[in-house]
């Protein structure tokens, strides 16, 4: 066993792990942050996508001692029951969602697609960005909207901030 310390949705952590666990276990068995999913196991479908230190990683291929000293964001840290987060509000908005399985990781590519490529992010990039990510239920038309709409929402959000 290791020790492994990290910060998850703004609380740190510290846990013994065995030095293969990997980051999406981890989340969901030490932590009970089961909104991030297992699809794959092999970095296929994105169901996986947090965030370390501010960027998109997918979970299920990350080991957990990889990440000591990181901040990880979660689905859970984003936003609240009382206030969603803009790009969570713009997939509810747009039904961006069918089973839901793949919804947490496409949230959060999204929002790292707009910290990346800023909030005037178009279709096609949109989707190039999301060739990482796998639905099977939803054809992506509303998936791509709600990341138009989040962005907006994300820089209307950046901009009351300032």
């Amino acid at each position: 066993m290791s020790s492994v310390t990290l910060t998850v949705n703004g609380r740190t952590v510290t846990a013994d792990v065995d030095p293969r666990t990997l980051l999406v276990d981890f989340l969901r068995t030490n932590l009970r942050l089961t909104g991030t999913h297992v699809g794959c196991d092999t970095s296929q479908c994105g169901a996986c996508v947090v965030h370390v230190d501010g960027r998109a990683i997918k979970s299920c291929t990350t080991l957990a001692l990889s990440c000591a000293g990181s901040q990880v964001t979660t689905i859970e840290g984003i936003g609240t029951a009382a206030k969603l987060h803009p790009m969570q509000e713009a997939f509810r908005e747009h039904h961006a969602l069918q089973c839901g399985f793949c919804t947490p990781g496409m949230i959060m590519a999204g929002i790292d697609l707009v910290n990346r490529k800023g909030a005037k992010v178009d279709e096609h990039t949109i989707r190039e960005e999301l060739e990482g990510n796998i639905c099977r239920c939803t054809g992506y038309h509303n998936i791509v909207r709600a990341i138009e709409t989040g962005a907006a929402g994300m820089a209307a959000m950046k901009q009351a901030a300032e």
